[in-house]
């Protein structure tokens, strides 16, 4: 089940009451506006008009095309985007997060990012759902995802939607620029997991 070639036929999904989106699978042609996404979400002052940023912890980049490339085009990996209807050229990309199997039974989920003036409208929720979907039809029972453990807001999102933590922790990767540039010295990553 290797990502998408190229731009696929979505699903029609809701979204918290404001009409229905598409998610499709991500492509080749996909991939710097899936960076672009992902980096508007997390750092720098544009992600400041949202709630998922980081700027405050993290300088520097979230995601890069090589990461993007790898994610696509794995077995087994997803890249999906959520598609609003848009300007007369086309939809818009508002979201987008990447699933992947992991050990047998279980999928990983992550580079999740909702546009920040799109934040609030469920378009987060959709796209988790839809993450979960596909998992599930891998076989998968669980699905886990890492957050930053000074993140209490969205640990507590993913809690109300059914994540609990696993009480495992995993190092962050300082001294590895692909990741950002910590403004901080006591970042970890939580390992939380929900049933499927």
């Amino acid at each position: 089940m290797a990502g998408s070639t190229g731009r696929g036929e979505g699903r029609l999904v809701p979204t918290a009451g404001r009409g229905v989106a598409t998610v499709r699978m991500a492509g080749p042609a996909d991939v710097g506006a899936v960076v672009e996404l992902v980096e508007s979400a997390y750092r720098g002052e544009a992600s400041r008009a949202g709630w998922t940023t980081e700027a405050d912890l993290l300088d520097g980049q979230r995601t890069d095309a090589a990461e993007v490339v790898a994610a696509i085009s794995a077995d087994y990996s997803e890249v999906l985007l959520l598609e609003v209807p848009g300007a007369p050229g086309g939809p818009e990309t508002v979201g987008c997060c990447h699933v992947e199997m992991g050990e047998p039974g279980l999928a990983w989920f992550g580079l999740f990012a909702v546009r920040p003036v799109g934040q609030g409208a469920g378009h987060g929720s959709s796209l988790l759902t839809e993450a979960g979907r596909v998992a599930a039809a891998w076989g998968c029972g669980e699905l886990r995802l890492l957050v930053i453990r000074q993140r209490l807001d969205l640990i507590d999102w993913y809690r109300r939607r059914g994540f609990r933590p696993t009480g495992e922790t995993k190092p962050f990767p300082y001294g590895d620029e692909r990741f950002g540039r910590p403004r901080r010295d006591d970042l970890e990553f939580a390992v939380l997991a929900a049933p499927l």
